[in-house]
């Protein structure tokens, strides 16, 4: 994989740049920056180098439909404020885009294409959508690894007609990652929240055999505490997942990985309500789980405090409404807490935990915080994520 970095002159070359600038809007306004953050040092480098950056990213999921709420327009105009100079967005169908077209005034120095999800084409990794991208551009950044788990003609396909090279936050992802797999300080603990245990079932399977302690949190450990044989009452669960949480019993087996999921719980009536304690014995049919209780909270912070290494992807509650965001607070707290005295390594990825760690102010007391989620436990799990091999 080459970097970017190896390259001698790329004075006036034009320069493909795909990112991740896949954030939260609310009524066209950016609720979490952290990922435009991480992506302004490649910016700067290119322009350093003089380069004409051309920068394709997505949105949401529009699915090949233009949705002019997934316009990267305030996205556009962000990195514009951020970078004090002016910078287009081209609009234009890109089949009919030229590359004489991209930069009219010659003292441009970066454009945007707009949401590269508008086109059906990018999501099934089009041959001819890949060839044309390539005809923009003399050569081909990625530095988006939150996408590289996506065979899509603009994390992929585009490497086969193009010079390709990976960006500085995209090594930078890789590095981390690398040291945690590979130079791992034991005991080491995983703690993993979201909703579908689906899936996350080949990660967690595969990180029994390397870990000492799989924390299971948020929604998908209602699956867990369900197949345990207690009720659960309306709480968010996938169907059909026995046979996977049997799966993960029977390999627990053969290693000495302990899998922890809560032994209590906060229950609303609804995601609006007050929160109320109760053990898992004694929770109603109306009732929702929507944190981990004090007794679980105190079990995970007793691992985090015996651990040398901590990854965490997934908050352990419905951390939208303050009343159910003590249980991911206090395991943020308990993480850089042990970071202070340099006896704790933590990663910490995937954009709900981001979110969460950036409302309480410790985004920069995480050893390393990953803007991706599912290239992340992709890469964890040991699989090869097709946007980095197509850069080898």
């Amino acid at each position: 994989m080459n970097s970017i970095k190896v390259l001698k002159n790329l004075n006036k070359k034009m320069v493909l740049l795909r990112l991740d600038l896949n954030v939260p809007l609310k009524n066209g306004s950016i609720t979490d920056e952290t990922r435009i953050n991480k992506v302004i040092p490649i910016i700067n480098f290119l322009i350093k180098e003089q380069s004409k950056i051309i920068i394709i990213s997505h949105v949401g999921r529009p699915k090949g439909r233009i949705i002019t709420d997934l316009s990267l327009k305030p996205i556009c105009e962000n990195i514009e404020k951020k970078m004090n100079r002016k910078i287009r967005l081209i609009k234009e169908d890109i089949f009919k885009l030229e590359k004489e077209d991209l930069f009219e005034d010659p003292n441009d120095q970066i454009v945007f294409l707009e949401n590269i999800r508008f086109y059906e084409e990018e999501e099934k990794n089009d041959t001819n959508f890949a060839k044309h991208l390539a005809k923009l551009a003399d050569l081909y950044v990625n530095d988006a690894f939150s996408c590289s788990h996506r065979a899509h003609a603009s994390v992929s396909k585009i490497t086969e007609f193009l010079p390709s090279f990976a960006g500085l936050q995209l090594e930078t992802e890789i590095r981390a990652l690398k040291k945690v797999t590979s130079e791992i300080k034991k005991p080491i603990t995983c703690i993993i929240g979201g909703s579908k245990i689906s899936t996350k079932i080949g990660i967690i399977k595969n990180l029994i055999s390397k870990f000492d302690n799989l924390i299971i949190v948020g929604g998908m450990a209602n699956n867990i505490i369900k197949y345990k044989g207690n009720q659960i009452g309306k709480s968010i669960r996938e169907e059909n997942c026995d046979l996977m949480i049997k799966e993960i019993f029977e390999t627990l087996k053969n290693y000495s990985c302990k899998i922890i999921f809560p032994d209590d719980v906060l229950i609303g009536k609804n995601l609006d309500d007050e929160p109320q304690v109760k053990e898992l014995n004694n929770i109603q049919d109306n009732d929702i789980i929507l944190d981990i209780g004090p007794k679980t909270l105190d079990k995970i912070k007793s691992i985090i405090e015996n651990s040398k290494t901590v990854l965490w992807n997934g908050p352990a509650g419905y951390f939208e409404n303050p009343n159910f965001a003590n249980g991911s607070y206090e395991i943020a707290k308990a993480i850089t807490k042990k970071n202070k005295n340099n006896s704790l390594y933590s990663v910490v990825g995937g954009g709900d935990t981001i979110a969460l760690i950036n409302k309480i102010k410790l985004i920069d007391s995480f050893n390393f915080v990953s803007t991706a989620g599912g290239a992340f436990l992709e890469y964890l799990e040991g699989k090869e994520l097709p946007g980095i091999k197509a850069l080898s």
